[in-house]
């Protein structure tokens, strides 16, 4: 049956302006995740099964949105995205580097945006917990020519129990059996460079076979089985996210209608099911009548003693927590009598809830609302920035697996690829910013 989609709208009762927001609850994106419901291999339209990326498919696209929705947690993942990327990707040649690896280095960046594939791989390992990438053969089937970023929201894994397992590559947004679907073999995550070997010396002198490998680069996670689940989704698991949308509709709403809110109603999805089916209602136009038809008397209920009032509905759906449904109907009062500065605090609390799960601290990106807060000092930002790129260490030893593989297969010797790090100086050194390896060895530049 088709029910009423959920979305912000404007709500009106008897001619007085009764304001009202419809709007889902974040737990609702990881409902798939239940213990109760098992997630099984999907066919592609050839035949081939894939496993899904939750029991829809379509985890990733309801991340991506929730985090849209956000602006403290959009600009989090900025933050850290570009805090692992750093100072960017380098191949070190040593002194002693023949003429050969020299040309054979420049050749490839020239060939190959490891800027770009740098910043694209920080983005996924920072959004996803990790990054794909493709590895294409040169004509002679002896090096690799160029690398490409595959973007993790987009693949899919075939089973681990096939005798070979491969990367699915398409718009899985639109469908769970999308046309054009790309396939690549997938190297074996615990030693792919002796995967790679293998292909390699079976191709080797012939002119067909598989030229194109991916690689899988991932952060282990307590349950990491197919798509590991980031560690940022306790945002959404838990109640704070919600608790911040509310706030900022609640805000919107007084700054619109002129009055606060007085009420919160939130209604399960699983209600108005039940209310069509009860009531027979299956074409859309009387669905949304009936809606209307039961907010009215809920409001009616609420504010006919004092014909005022105001009121928010909101999706609600099970506690992930308990695995219990929650009352179909919550009636919430609102705190009431606080004038211009309505859940200050409390925008506030909810804000560095963000940045905490988020890992960043609030001063590094100026997120929290107030006169009076607190302010760190320039020395303790400069520490705050260096310990928030220091702690990229496991990430960037995990990215560099990829290049480390590119060196030895083209066999650049004592080439050295590296991720070093911008470290903020003190006015006494006479300069701004300087970088250093990850041994904190100050780069000779």
């Amino acid at each position: 049956m088709k029910t009423i989609p959920i979305e912000f709208r404007e709500f009106t009762v008897n001619k007085s302006a009764l304001a009202a927001a419809f709007t889902a609850s974040a737990q609702k994106v990881f409902k798939e995740d239940s213990a109760t419901e098992g997630i099984t291999p999907n066919k592609l339209n050839n035949g081939l099964e894939y496993m899904p990326w939750g029991v829809s498919n379509d985890i990733p696209f309801k991340i991506l949105d929730q985090i849209e929705q956000d602006e403290t947690i959009n600009t989090c993942q900025q933050h850290n995205i570009k805090n692992c990327y750093a100072a960017g990707l380098e191949y070190t040649l040593p002194e002693n580097a023949t003429d050969e690896t020299r040309n054979g280095v420049q050749r490839f960046m020239l060939h190959n945006d490891l800027t770009s594939f740098h910043l694209g791989m920080s983005t996924d390992m920072k959004f996803w917990q990790f990054a794909v990438t493709l590895f294409t053969l040169n004509q002679k089937r002896d090096a690799i020519a160029s690398i490409k970023r595959l973007e993790s929201m987009y693949c899919r894994f075939s089973p681990k129990d096939a005798k070979r397992q491969y990367v699915f590559y398409a718009q899985w947004r639109d469908s769970s059996a999308p046309k054009d679907v790309q396939r690549f073999v997938l190297l074996d995550p615990d030693d792919p460079l002796y995967d790679l070997e293998q292909y390699m010396q079976k191709a080797k002198g012939k002119k067909e076979g598989e030229v194109q490998f991916a690689m899988v680069t991932r952060i282990p996670t307590p349950d990491s089985t197919y798509y590991p689940i980031p560690y940022y989704a306790s945002l959404f698991k838990g109640k704070w996210y919600d608790i911040k949308q509310l706030i900022a509709i609640g805000k919107y709403s007084k700054l619109k209608n002129a009055a606060p809110l007085k009420y919160i109603i939130t209604i399960q999805d699983e209600y108005w099911q039940e209310l069509f089916q009860r009531a027979g209602v299956t074409d859309e136009k009387d669905q949304q009548e009936a809606v209307n038809a039961k907010k009215t008397e809920i409001i009616n209920f609420l504010t006919g003693a004092e014909n005022s009032g105001r009121a928010i509905f909101t999706g609600a759906y099970l506690d992930p927590g308990t695995g219990k449904p929650n009352p179909y109907i919550t009636i919430t009062n609102l705190e009431q009598g606080k004038e211009g500065g309505d859940w200050e605090t409390d925008i506030q609390e909810a804000i560095n809830m963000v940045c905490f799960v988020m890992g960043v601290h609030s001063n590094l990106v100026g997120s929290v609302p107030g006169k009076s807060q607190s302010n760190n000092s320039g020395s303790d930002k400069r520490e705050l920035y260096m310990i928030a790129q220091l702690l990229n260490k496991p990430t960037h030893d995990l990215m560099l697996r990829v290049h480390q593989m590119v060196c030895y297969i083209n066999k650049w010797e004592g080439v050295k690829p590296e991720c070093k790090i911008m470290q903020l100086t003190t006015l006494d050194e006479h300069k701004d910013i300087k970088q250093t390896n990850d041994q904190g060895k100050e780069d000779n530049q």
